[in-house]
């Protein structure tokens, strides 16, 4: 029994304990032990539990401990097996609604009998949903805005997840032993935010159709096409992977062609016929071995950067030398955007000043919630001279990195900011967000957030449309106005490098900042492992063509402090 697949199995489980109703102890447990079992990446547990090393993994218990010894054994669960005949099947589809929790499935299940998203759908839509008690029209509107956004969303996967699921990849194909040399490529190089796919090329000492098709046999494989040296795999816990086999001396063109995207790789190809280095049959007229670099130079054009392939002018910049000096991560000197135990962070101030100086940053800006976010224990008057004093204490100590003293304010409905004046210049900085309400009109969102805008405390635009990956769309604002506002008041606006808000869309940053914004990267960090969101922030920033001097937390800490005293007064 391979590890993937009995992972897949212990997180059913877990979903079928939340349907039920049993305790979130008992549900986090199963879920808890399926992360430390899809860790191990091997192919085979028997081994592992027989010699009773598998039971002194931490997060495996008894109960878990049986499943897998069930799955040992008879290859099925028969725990899960009962779940499942206990559970109406649409059940756990509709755990796949984004917004929509395991209680209120069973409450709606207990009131309609419904028993698949499509039941749901059309109880939504014939007005059955929203006469059940507390439910209501805006929620049974957010459960079919949910059921839209899940068929939207398809095998999609956040950067960070599927990254994760490609490294994992990566191990099992390296260990083929004709494997000589493998590389991520497709959307995960490019460093899009959202991934349909993992797709790895693997340099090949012999036959590559054959090595190809050895993959479409790893453990957990539902589904597999391709009878070439190219092989699509679906895995039993829905992850995808391409697979792309070569011999070394193609390596680099199959590599090039493997990271896309289309539209790019048409561009440089027309550069090259009209140059002549492609044949008749429309094959590449380069030498054996030849890399990326040699590609490019074959096409007349310098290196270009994987996160700028996707043919939006890209070619012809780099054609006219027009492409920037990419941010690097080693230009930011700092962040601006952590929550800690003040608010609904995960750990102290203290603990994530650690952070920031492990990172080699100069400075860390906090930011709690304020008092209008009284569900994540936003911040009291009380709470913020108790968290200045504590900042206060660690600055006398500390001379490697500066703690600032910042908050994330809540922008009201009618577009004020939480805290009245003498409470926000208290600051060093703010960050002003948009948290309630988000479905406003068009014109009266935008409206709040320019009246925002205009209050000589904001430093910093949070998360400036309000989208979360995967699970909910943008609110509806005129984004242009915002950008042009933030731009003549002297406001940053965030590029939030939470993976699932990725918020500004690096689509917008190459024209907001060439009409003059600042960008801030923010982490919005709850924990101290949740600072490493700044190398998808870099990466995102890449794609908008952002350089080190279009970033305010590339500067030192005094300019940014400069920068946040320097707004003009409101007119």
């Amino acid at each position: 029994m391979d590890s993937r697949t009995a992972a897949h199995v212990l997180s059913r489980i877990a979903a079928y304990l939340e349907l039920r109703g049993e305790s979130a102890f008992k549900s986090r447990a199963y879920e808890g032990a399926a992360k430390e079992i899809r860790a191990l990446t091997v192919d085979d547990l028997a081994p592992m539990y027989r010699s009773g090393e598998l039971g002194k993994i931490r997060g495996l218990g008894r109960a878990t401990l049986a499943v897998i010894a069930d799955l040992i054994e008879t290859g099925e669960s028969r725990y899960l097996e009962q779940l499942e005949a206990a559970t109406p099947k649409g059940l756990m589809e509709m755990l796949e609604v984004p917004g929509l929790s395991a209680a209120r499935i069973r409450q709606i299940h207990e009131a309609l009998a419904i028993e698949s998203v499509e039941e749901l759908e059309a109880a939504a839509n014939d007005g059955r949903l929203a006469r059940v008690p507390k439910i209501g029209p805006k929620t049974t509107q957010r459960i079919l805005d949910g059921i839209a956004a899940m068929r939207a969303r398809g095998s999609l996967r956040l950067f960070p997840h599927a990254m994760a699921e490609a490294r994992h990849f990566l191990e099992a194909i390296r260990s083929h032993p004709d494997v000589q040399r493998t590389e991520i490529a497709g959307a995960l190089r490019r460093h899009l935010e959202v991934v349909d796919r993992v797709e790895i090329v693997a340099a090949c000492a012999r036959n590559p159709v054959e090595v190809a098709q050895s993959f479409t046999r790893l453990p957990g494989v539902r589904n597999a096409t391709g009878d070439g040296p190219s092989v699509a795999i679906d895995f039993i816990d829905g992850a995808r992977l391409a697979v792309h086999c070569t011999s070394p001396a193609d390596f680099g063109v199959t590599f090039w062609r493997a990271t896309g995207n289309d539209d790019h790789v048409a561009d440089v190809i027309a550069r090259l016929a009209e140059r002549g280095v492609i044949d008749d049959d429309g094959e590449l007229r380069l030498p054996a071995g030849a890399d990326e670099a040699t590609i490019y130079r074959a096409a007349g054009l310098p290196f270009i950067e994987p996160e700028l392939r996707e043919g939006l002018g890209e070619v012809d910049a780099a054609a006219r030398g027009a492409v920037p000096d990419l941010l690097r991560g080693s230009d930011i000197r700092g962040v601006l955007h952590c929550h800690t135990l003040y608010s609904d962070g995960r750990q102290s101030v203290a603990q994530m000043v650690e952070g920031a100086r492990a990172r080699g940053w100069s400075y860390l800006g906090i930011t709690d919630h304020s008092q209008a976010a009284f569900y994540v224990s936003g911040m009291t008057r009380e709470k913020i001279l108790a968290q200045h004093a504590e900042i206060d204490a660690l600055n006398a100590t500390s001379t490697d990195i500066r703690v600032l003293k910042g908050v994330e304010a809540d922008i009201l409905a009618d577009g004020r900011v939480d805290y009245d004046d003498d409470t926000l210049a208290m600051f060093d900085f703010v960050v002003g967000s948009v948290h309630s309400q988000l479905g406003l009109s068009e014109a009266a969102m935008t409206e709040r957030i320019l009246r925002a805008l205009d209050n000589p405390h904001v430093t910093i635009l949070g998360h400036p449309t309000g989208r979360q990956l995967l699970r909910r769309d943008a609110y509806r604002v005129n984004l242009d106005a915002v950008i042009d506002k933030a731009i003549s008041r002297g406001v940053a606006i965030e590029l939030n490098c939470e993976p699932r808000r990725s918020d500004l869309d690096w689509r917008y940053l190459r024209g907001a900042v060439e009409r003059g914004a600042t960008i801030e990267i923010g982490p919005d960090a709850h924990s101290v492992a949740a600072l490493d969101n700044v190398e998808v922030g870099v990466a995102l920033a890449r794609k908008g063509w952002l350089t080190r001097t279009d970033v305010l937390n590339t500067r030192p800490v005094e300019d940014v402090l400069a920068f946040a005293r320097r707004r003009p007064q409101s007119s």
